[in-house]
């Protein structure tokens, strides 16, 4: 199972909405909520908020790539928050909230600008960014499993079709 198991990382709001959905999907075996992109080395959620770390509010995806495969995730991550928001989504507005896709493969590179062209073709004009995966800092356990543990469905994210 070892070499079936692929790593995807997102960021796109509120990590509690992104975590929400890419935890319905088949394949995926886990969904972490945490921090990357920015310069201090084990960030907290207080930090964070006080936008002077530079990370994003992210989650990192475990999935089996022989049930799923990447492009499926990011195109899900495409539907499931306003790729065109630049620093927020929604109601959440800051640099944390950007959108970004942080990849860990040269091929989760090129997918994720193949679907941002396909995007812009459609007439999208997309704020995400793409940029190679640094150290990816896991929240707090309170973040972990949140609308589940909360029994709600997220406010500031939904599905909408783009592919």
């Amino acid at each position: 199972m070892e070499q079936n198991k692929e790593i995807a990382i997102f960021a796109g709001g509120c990590f509690w909405g992104v975590e929400y959905y890419m935890q319905k999907q088949p394949g995926v075996i886990t969904v972490e909520s945490g921090y990357i992109g920015g310069d201090k080395e084990n960030p907290s959620y207080e930090q964070v908020c006080q936008k002077n770390t530079g990370h994003a509010e992210a989650v990192r995806i475990t999935f089996d790539n022989t049930k799923t495969d990447y492009e499926t995730l990011a195109k899900m991550f495409f539907e499931i928050h306003d790729p065109t928001q630049t620093d927020g989504q929604g109601p959440d507005i800051g640099e944390q909230y950007r959108s970004e896709v942080f990849y860990t493969t040269p091929q989760q590179k090129e997918i994720a600008e193949k679907l941002i062209g396909q995007l812009r073709e459609k007439g999208y004009d997309v704020a995400t960014a793409v940029t190679p995966a640094t150290t990816f800092w896991t929240a707090e356990d309170y973040h972990q499993n949140y609308y589940v543990q909360k029994g709600t469905e997220p406010y500031c994210h939904g599905y909408t079709k783009r592919f």
